[in-house]
């Protein structure tokens, strides 16, 4: 199958940051469906808002948060049933959804479908980075046996020395160490640290699972206030 009927699909609907991942390592996992592929998509957030909040999350970036969220659930529904449309099997994973809390994630990474689809690398502040917007972005996923042309994935950070996200963290709960394909997010963060930190902090705007200080402070998304 050509890829360009997707290419269209998410063109019309002004999606442009948007791969395949070859998720077939991963079907044995009995949180992951059995089908190869995923469909992995960014949706930014509003450079306004996401720069206004380095010292904390506010009603703004709240109200921002549900509003891409819900966006990103109503393409990936739409785009599974495009898919099974088509004649294929299809899923659609829930935009930041927390289905185990004890560990505090969801049924599947996004970031995982998004660095093997290529849209960015896992950042110090263990959120997907992306060239254009940094990590100002939030993740759609889409699961499905659709015989769809794979990108190729992103194995290694391009942080490099850069400590910008490790020094704003309010809980010190990210140490600095830097991603590669197949670095857990315990390496990188301590999920539980940031967590409480958020919920004694900043209760008020408990609808995002971070407060996103770390993410204001990237210099990634910081260059995409430029014109």
């Amino acid at each position: 199958m050509t890829d360009n009927w997707l290419n269209n699909w998410f063109k019309a609907r002004d999606v442009a940051l948007w791969g395949v991942a070859d998720l077939s390592e991963f079907t044995g996992d009995e949180t992951v469906p059995p089908y190869r592929h995923g469909v992995a998509f960014a949706v930014p957030m509003d450079k306004g808002v996401m720069a206004a909040i380095k010292k904390g999350p506010n009603r703004p970036y709240a109200d921002e948060y549900v509003r891409v969220n819900d966006l990103i659930d109503a393409i990936g529904e739409e785009l599974a049933g495009a898919l099974e449309g088509r004649g294929h099997n299809a899923l659609h994973l829930a935009a930041s959804k927390r289905t185990d809390p004890l560990k505090i994630a969801g049924a599947f990474p996004h970031k995982t479908v998004a660095t093997r689809a290529g849209l960015g690398w896992v950042g110090k502040c263990c959120q997907l980075v992306t060239r254009r917007h940094g990590p100002w972005v939030r993740l759609g996923s889409v699961f499905t046996d659709a015989p769809l042309i794979v990108a190729k994935p992103v194995v290694r950070s391009f942080c490099g020395s850069c400590r910008e996200c490790v020094d704003a963290c309010p809980a010190e709960a990210i140490n600095g160490a830097e991603w590669s394909a197949g670095v857990g997010r315990e390496a990188l963060l301590d999920a539980r640290v940031c967590d409480e930190y958020k919920k004694r902090h900043f209760y008020e705007f408990h609808q995002g699972h971070n407060c996103n200080i770390c993410g204001a402070a990237c210099p990634y998304g910081l260059k995409s206030l430029k014109p």
